[in-house]
């Protein structure tokens, strides 16, 4: 899975203007000369922080389509409903947001040297420099579009529905077309369910618990539908005949 996220991190970068924060970088780094001078001696003592900043300022440039493109489509929530940890879909971003913009610094660091007057020593040294902290710069990156705005879901009390409301009767009658059998259902009154709870052993106040939800059920009190679930997201909830298609064997008999 993270492999997955980490190559469409990359195809994503590499389908727009992934060289752009190279030539940042470069533009930079051609500023610096006009900036502060011809002076060879001042820019060789300034050149390393002048390369830092101008990747520091790369790596920043695309935050804006990171993270909030993912929260926005509900990319993000999938993810987390799949089970992804926040931890790993972190590690895919930076490591494919590295990939995209942190070989082709390292390559642009050289002409990027010259113009602010590094030697070839000073060269090797910010290299090794920068292959070392481009990752830092990357999470750094992520980490900035992650805070750039609250999360879209934050204090929201989101109700999550299929997409059609299905009695009992209904969801056993799909169920048998599913599995090929015949199935019958048996009202319970809500008296005998909980007599039944009570021969289970289950303490009195879940018995009443469950019999108010069980009521709940049997006059239509829940048989609310919300697009909530399909905003959250960002794809249409499942009915419930696609559910018992896609679970048929843990139904069997």
């Amino acid at each position: 899975m993270i492999a997955e996220l980490i190559s469409r991190e990359v195809r994503r970068s590499l389908s727009g203007a992934a060289w752009l924060p190279v030539a940042f970088f470069l533009l930079v780094a051609a500023i610096v000369p006009f900036a502060v001078g011809p002076d060879a001696k001042l820019l060789a003592r300034i050149g390393g922080g002048a390369l830092w900043i101008a990747a520091l300022t790369a790596a920043l440039l695309p935050i804006e389509r990171l993270v909030e493109p993912d929260r926005a489509d509900g990319f993000l929530d999938q993810l987390a409903l799949a089970g992804v940890s926040e931890e790993s879909v972190a590690f895919a971003k930076i490591t494919g947001h590295w990939l995209t913009f942190g070989p082709l610094l390292l390559i642009a660091a050289v002409p990027a040297s010259v113009l602010v007057g590094l030697d070839g020593p000073a060269l090797l040294r910010a290299i090794i420099a920068l292959a070392i902290g481009t990752p830092a710069l990357a999470a750094l990156a992520v980490a900035v579009a992650a805070l750039r705005d609250p999360a879209a879901h934050a204090g929201a009390t989101i109700t999550v529905t299929g997409p059609a409301a299905r009695t009992p009767r209904e969801r056993v009658a799909a169920l048998a077309e599913v599995l090929g059998v015949e199935l019958a259902t048996v009202d319970v009154p809500i008296p005998a369910f909980k007599e039944q709870l009570r021969g289970f052993g289950i303490p009195e106040w879940t018995v009443e618990g469950l019999g108010e939800l069980f009521e709940l059920y049997a006059d239509g009190s829940a048989a609310g539908v919300s697009p909530e679930g399909e905003a959250v997201t960002g794809r249409p909830p499942r009915t419930w005949e696609q559910f018992a298609a896609d679970h048929v064997a843990a139904f069997a008999p």
